[in-house]
């Protein structure tokens, strides 16, 4: 997409799918994921939205990506993606992707909580020829006195069966902080000594569809594999955590440069809602 496009695209945020519709999801599928800590859910955007919205979250990676080497001269965490946060900040259009009442009501009901709040959102677009993922637990960066997190993960384009979903180890979240290894070679070899000593099943849905959607609490561990195709593996996600989390004290130097960014303002012990983390769904309060 050229600049020109885009602006055009920008200029009638109106049109834009509203995505603020329930999807509705059963008993059967809320207690699954609170025993695994992690679901697959088909179509949570439809097809039509995603073909609005794709090019719009797209055209926003390729202009803010940083990266100036090829993908085999980076290191494992550079392999891994390009990673832009919090596009919502650069675009009206994408902040109705991202604030959209549809995906935070299923948040809130995965966890069972009244009301949800957006930590920050990620792209994540996987180049061809890009390494893995390696294992890790999303939590360990985020100063949240709660369990209660969750992260959307959901594809902008068909993914193959070559690439698949993220790995997920069923029921690791139960197991709390695990270990403070950031994103490495060394997480990677660390915790999957730990998902294989502790016999956890290891879960990948494989082939998904361009708006179906994973889901995973915050300390789910999971990883994902590299993408040996030609095309880009386009992935937008959402992270939430439940209305009237309070701040953590930050235990480590990831923890204390996400207080920075994503909580700005925000002290240790005070409810974790700076500007940067409106409730985007609440059953008790109107928003």
């Amino acid at each position: 997409m050229n600049d020109q496009k885009n602006a055009e695209m920008t200029e009638q945020p109106a049109s834009l799918p509203g995505l603020d519709d329930q999807y509705h999801l059963t008993k059967e599928q809320i207690g699954a994921f609170q025993q695994n800590g992690h679901i697959h859910l088909r179509a949570v955007a439809k097809p039509e939205e995603i073909d609005v919205y794709e090019p719009l979250i797209s055209y926003w990676v390729k202009k803010l990506n940083y990266h100036d080497k090829p993908v085999q001269e980076r290191d494992t965490y550079g392999k891994a993606f390009i990673q832009i946060a919090n596009l919502w900040q650069q675009s009206e259009e994408v902040l109705r992707f991202v604030l959209a009442k549809r995906f935070a009501k299923i948040a809130a009901d995965l966890m069972g909580v009244d009301g949800v709040r957006v930590y920050h959102d990620q792209a994540l677009f996987k180049e061809p020829g890009g390494g893995h993922t390696p294992w890790h637990q999303d939590q360990i960066y985020w100063p949240l006195d709660t369990d209660k997190t969750i992260t959307m993960w959901m594809p902008l384009v068909p993914i193959s069966e070559t690439v698949g979903s993220m790995t997920f180890a069923s029921g690791s979240h139960r197991q709390g902080y695990i270990s403070k290894l950031e994103i490495s070679d060394e997480s990677h070899r660390t915790l999957q000594q730990y998902v294989d000593g502790k016999g956890l099943p290891k879960v990948n849905y494989g082939a998904m569809a361009a708006g179906d959607a994973t889901f995973h609490y915050g300390w789910t561990l999971h990883s994902a594999p590299g993408n040996p195709t030609e095309t880009m593996r386009e992935v937008m996600t959402i992270i939430y955590f439940a209305d009237g989390t309070q701040v953590a004290e930050p235990d480590s130097n990831a923890r204390r440069n996400d207080l920075k960014n994503w909580l700005p303002g925000c002290q240790p012990g005070e409810l974790a809602a700076s500007p940067l983390n409106p409730l985007v769904y609440s059953r008790l309060k109107v928003l």
